[in-house]
């Protein structure tokens, strides 16, 4: 096979009309009228019908269902789309006027339901997507059986390659080498754990109906094959129901990589492979990073795994797309046939970029009875042309903590720019809020490069523009992935997070630069939102110094150093947009000052989750710096800075001199008003007895709510203001009555 690295070579003009752009680009195989059958003639003597697709129903959600949706109205097809009750604001379902009500949560697994739905709304075809029903035979037969055109494989296809062992027995019987194991029925604790021993240690149990990591356990000696057993049998029937619990047994590669084939084949006996994709970089056995071509892998290992996927494909009548995964040996570069999925992969618009294709659109038209569009001469002279491209996903989930799942609202989210190199797949907007309920995946970062280094370096650039806020990401994760030397240079395995955890994982010193921007983000949205009748410039400070404003920020940021640390900031103003700053983190012997600072900053709020927006720039005395501050609407306290690449998560809390005023430090006679504000309302009657911390007094300032505790248990004496009163910084509020004794 030519060099895979021959990427700056022209397509031949007979390619050159190929579509090559992103989904959603023109028809030109499917007609958008009327479902009329026609005969094409096939690479054979006999003819078969082409029923044009006009209509379909999607039984999917998220981001995939929003991806098939889009290339399903560029072909004229009429497009439904299924909710539920959680999902009823989500974004594919009000991607199209037609949408369905499922009701529960669970309702995208109710196959029969689904199906006589397709019929009473007289819709042609259905779309699976990946997950919920996708490699679901039964549910692929219903379709077939009520006169629906499912657009995935034939249910008896499903059905050999859904079964581990059996799709075992149908590879090795094709030629294509297994991972040595057990696949038999024979069940028992001591049957297996004898095949285990006859396989040799480590091992790796598995369940026939597996798949993403799911009733998966390593068993290394033994003594733990059991328990492991038991684990993995409980998990596995948990996520796949009856005969999950029925187990492969598998030597257990101990440095492998995860390297699979996107095949396509026809009802006209064609097949093709666009291309392998190294999906390495894995949490929890489940991946992370996906990118074609595959890294230092020779072009002798890459045609013999292309050539063996089409034959696992057509040992079973494949129809449609599917993905023939292997596991390859890094110390020997051997491979083996792991299993083959039976639907589109999450990770396809990798295979999408290097090939030029649509792989929906493929779809439509095999499932209407055409022939692929392109030959497999024609995919490896669009492969050596197009480069590299890299999958990253996008998931709710906190890495520094185990990459622990996360739900909430996308309180401020701000993506890259994309073109025709960058691509966003993403089924969420901001102020669309994650459910646990459902998978944490928010997007997918798709990106092509005339080679590997390229596209890394793409990746990277892009993912530094990737805001977001209100939950938990793996977004900086990514980021520091990109510059692993050891990811850069190729030498990847499913065990790579685990071998560079202190590479991954390190914590790094956050810069003065990010505290000062802060607090002048701060002081930006007061002086922008103040009031005029405070008649203040500045007004966080004593009498005698008004043009100055104190800030105190804890670091919440597990990449950070200093996380759970305090920095002080200190801010004067000399003229317009002019400044001093002072920051002092805990521990210095003293501050770092930026001196004369010109600093202009705009607040906005966002009209979909109510999140306080502050974009500032400032000139440093080396450096113009552009930040974005953003305030959760739910805790105002709560502020994360996005600056030259980097995110930061701070907690806004009370410098010394401010805890003192309010008497959080030392017992104090009254409550004054830490800030210029307004009186909401106050939680207090005189005369009434009150406990430490309990409410006080509810003050507006910069648009934002705060709530004044009680520094201390007592009498309240006498409250200053009634509601709607304006007051200045370090006017008293609460006085309480006086007493010998405090708690």
């Amino acid at each position: 096979m030519r060099s895979i690295k021959r990427a700056s070579r022209r397509l031949p003009a007979s390619l050159r009309g190929a579509p090559t752009s992103a989904p959603g680009s023109g028809a030109r195989f499917l007609s958008t009228t009327a479902p009329t059958p026609s005969t094409a003639t096939t690479n054979g003597s006999t003819n078969t019908s082409v029923t044009p697709i006009s209509s379909v129903l999607i039984a999917n959600r998220g981001e995939i269902a929003l991806r098939v949706a889009r290339t399903a109205a560029s072909m004229g097809i009429r497009t439904t789309t299924l909710y539920t009750d959680i999902d009823a604001a989500s974004q594919h379902a009000k991607c199209t006027p037609y949408a369905i009500s499922l009701g529960a949560p669970s309702a995208y697994l109710d196959g029969p339901r689904i199906v006589e739905l397709a019929k009473k709304h007289g819709i042609q075809a259905l779309h699976p997507g990946y997950g919920f029903l996708s490699e679901n035979p039964a549910f692929a037969k219903a379709c077939e059986e009520a006169g629906i055109v499912f657009v995935g494989p034939p249910a008896k296809a499903m059905t050999d390659m859904g079964d581990k062992a059996r799709s075992k027995e149908i590879m090795n019987a094709s030629g294509v080498p297994c991972v040595p194991g057990y696949h038999g029925s024979e069940q028992s604790v001591e049957q297996l754990k004898a095949r285990a021993a006859e396989i040799k240690y480590p091992v790796l149990l598995k369940s026939v109906k597996g798949g993403g990591g799911k009733g998966m356990r390593i068993v290394r000696t033994a003594d733990e094959f059991e328990a492991q057993l038991k684990s993995a049998r409980a998990e596995a029937r948990a996520s796949f129901g009856e005969g999950g619990e029925v187990m492969l047994v598998e030597k257990y590669i101990v440095r492998p990589r995860h390297v699979e084939v996107q095949v396509f084949a026809d009802r006209h006996g064609n097949c093709v492979a666009l291309g392998e994709r190294d999906c390495s970089i894995q949490r929890r056995h489940q991946k992370i990073l996906e990118e074609s071509p595959a890294p230092l892998l020779d072009d002798v290992t890459r045609k013999d795994l292309w050539d063996k996927a089409r034959k696992a494909a057509l040992a079973v009548d494949y129809v449609g797309a599917g993905t023939v995964e292997f596991i390859l040996d890094k110390d020997t570069n051997e491979f083996y046939f792991m299993e083959m999925n039976t639907r589109l992969q999450v990770e396809h618009p990798v295979s999408e970029m290097v090939t030029g294709t649509d792989l929906v659109e493929w779809q439509f038209r095999v499932a209407a009875g055409e022939k692929l569009p392109l030959t497999q001469d024609e995919i490896e002279a669009r492969i050596l042309e197009r480069g590299a491209a890299i999958e990253a996903r996008i998931y709710a989930e906190n890495p520094e903590k185990g990459f622990f799942p996360d739900s909430g609202t996308l309180v401020h989210l701000s993506k890259p720019q994309t073109n025709e190199d960058v691509r966003i797949d993403a089924g969420f907007v901001e102020g669309d809020t994650v459910s646990e309920a459902y998978d944490g995946m928010i997007a997918k970062l798709i990106v092509r490069g005339k080679d590997r280094e390229t596209a890394i370096r793409k990746l990277e650039l892009a993912l530094r523009e990737y805001e977001v806020v209100g939950l938990s990401t793996n977004i900086e994760f990514l980021k520091r992935l990109c510059n692993s030397q050891a990811f850069i240079e190729g030498d990847v395995e499913t065990g790579f997070i685990d071998n560079w955890k202190q590479e991954l994982f390190g914590a790094k010193p956050t810069s003065n630069d990010v505290f000062a921007q802060a607090a002048l983000g701060l002081l930006g949205t007061q002086t922008q939102n103040a009031p005029a009748a405070h008649g203040q410039t500045l007004g966080f400070g004593e009498a005698a110094t008004q043009n100055s404003r104190k800030f105190a920020f804890r670091v919440q940021d597990d990449a950070s150093t200093e996380e759970g640390k305090i920095v002080e900031v200190e801010v004067t103003q000399l003229n317009n947009k002019l400044f001093n700053v002072s920051v002092r983190k805990e521990g210095d012997d003293k501050p770092q000052v930026f001196e004369n600072i010109v600093s202009e900053s705009t607040s906005t709020t966002a009209p979909t989750s109510s999140a306080k927006k502050t974009k500032l720039t400032t000139y440093f005395p080396l450096a113009r710096v552009n930040t974005t501050l953003v305030q959760d609407p739910a805790d105002n306290e709560k502020l994360t800075v996005f600056q030259l690449g980097h995110k930061t998560q701070l907690r806004l809390v009370s410098p010394g001199w401010f805890d003192k005023a309010l008497g959080l430090k030392e017992v104090a006679a009254s409550v004054v008003a830490p800030m210029p504000c307004k009186i909401l309302r106050n939680e207090v009657e005189e005369g009434q007895s009150v406990e430490k911390g309990a409410p006080l007094v509810v003050i507006e300032s910069m648009k934002m709510e705060t709530v004044i505790r009680s520094p201390q248990s007592g009498v309240i004496k006498k409250l200053a203001h009634k509601e709607g009163d304006i007051c200045k910084a370090g006017t008293v509020l609460v006085l309480f009555e006086e007493t010998d004794e405090s708690s």
